[in-house]
């Protein structure tokens, strides 16, 4: 009978090996409802964008090559803060003024060739005033020349799929600079990755601040710092070419939008619609973000160990209002796996449902390996049975 039962129990093992792993397949997502915004356009070209997914909830001539005044320092910003990140620079680097950056008219803080002051203040002046010499200063300490530093700009444009943009300097002044055009969309785009910059908040949330020890003041040039609950950023620009532009950014509830105003009659007409396209996406959309994990263990057929660990990642999606209330889970797992298994294999899906709709799916894989058990090791597991029986 003991003879019997350890034959029996090599061949059920033997049988193990040769049975597949089953994987579910992963549903296809739903595209989700989108809700129109009935308000009044009072611009060239607007774009309203929620920066997590990169899903546009609004947009009017978005495409539209116009020239963007100053919003053309979120560029400028976006490389300063990924010179910082790769180390290439400090904040508390001293950064020496230049003759040519000190020429700079419109909006400045009035920097003197010669004149030293730290990366951290330079970036406040630009951010919080909208310095036009403290941003040429910035590109010349990067890149030795304002020339090399719009090179960057151009190139970083093009990375980013901005497809009708074409930088001619740091600051968007465009008296002189023909051809300086760049577009909501793209405008949107590149605020989306500064706002990858923790770093960032630091300075679009100053209301009030100075730089030179107190002596010289600074007030933001973006009023919905103040007046809009959740604006966290980012750029407002004007000249007379291109009228009133702004690329503001709020969140509220887990949600981050970005809404881009270009070529607005008056600063207040400006301000206005992007409030307006704002609480227009905040009233209407949710952003539902569901973090990733792990299952229960599977049994493993044939493995030098019984079970496998699975985990599966984040989940995060845009959806009108109301249809974030009803959000179930589906899984798909098979029974158990065969070994071997290899970490990342992928065992099975999460279906995510509001409804009758598939809002998306996530991977289940595995956590770990385990490794298919070897003969030697099987005859070895039949002498201890043997053993103890």
């Amino acid at each position: 009978m003991k003879r019997f039962c350890c034959i029996f129990l090599f061949f059920t093992l033997l049988y193990a090996f040769t049975i597949p792993c089953v994987c579910a397949e992963a549903p296809n997502g739903a595209p989700q409802t989108e809700t129109a915004f009935s308000g009044n356009i009072d611009a060239k070209s607007a774009i309203l964008m929620e920066a997590s997914t990169g899903e546009v909830l609004y947009e009017k001539n978005a495409d539209q090559a116009l020239p963007p005044a100053s919003v053309t320092k979120v560029m400028t910003i976006l490389l300063v803060l990924e010179a910082i990140d790769s180390g290439k620079i400090k904040l508390d680097d001293m950064v020496t003024v230049s003759d040519y950056a000190s020429t700079m008219g419109g909006s400045q803080v009035y920097l003197k060739a010669g004149e030293t002051m730290s990366v951290s203040d330079m970036l406040k002046s630009v951010v919080v005033a909208s310095a036009n010499d403290a941003a040429v200063a910035l590109a010349e300490h990067v890149a030795g020349s304002e020339a090399s530093f719009v090179a960057m700009m151009n190139a970083r444009a093009a990375e980013l799929g901005m497809a009708n943009t074409t930088f001619k300097n740091t600051n968007g002044l465009d008296d002189e600079d023909v051809g300086h055009l760049t577009s909501a969309r793209d405008i949107a785009l590149m605020s989306r990755e500064v706002l990858k910059h923790e770093k960032i908040f630091d300075y679009t949330t100053i209301w009030m601040d100075s730089i030179r020890d107190g002596a010289f003041g600074l007030t933001n040039t973006n009023r919905l710092v103040r007046f809009y609950r959740g604006c966290n950023g980012l750029k407002t620009g004007s000249t007379s070419k291109a009228g009133f532009c702004i690329s503001a950014t709020a969140q509220r509830d887990g949600m981050q939008l970005i809404c881009v105003i270009m070529g607005s009659s008056t600063k207040d007409a400006r301000n206005a619609l992007a409030a307006s396209l704002l609480d227009f996406g905040f009233a209407n959309y949710s952003f539902v973000s569901i973090p990733g994990g792990v299952t229960d263990a599977l049994h493993v057929r044939g493995g030098v160990q019984d079970d496998c660990h699975t985990e599966y990642g984040a989940f995060s999606i845009l959806l009108t209002r109301g249809a974030d209330k009803n959000i179930e889970t589906e899984y798909t797992l098979p029974e158990s796996l065969a070994a071997p298994v290899k970490k990342g294999d992928l065992i099975g899906t999460i279906t995510y449902r509001s409804g009758d709709t598939v809002l998306g799916t996530v991977d289940i894989t595995a956590a770990e390996d385990v490794e298919r058990i070897s003969f030697f090791t099987l005859f070895l597991r039949m002498l201890d049975t043997m053993a103890l029986g």
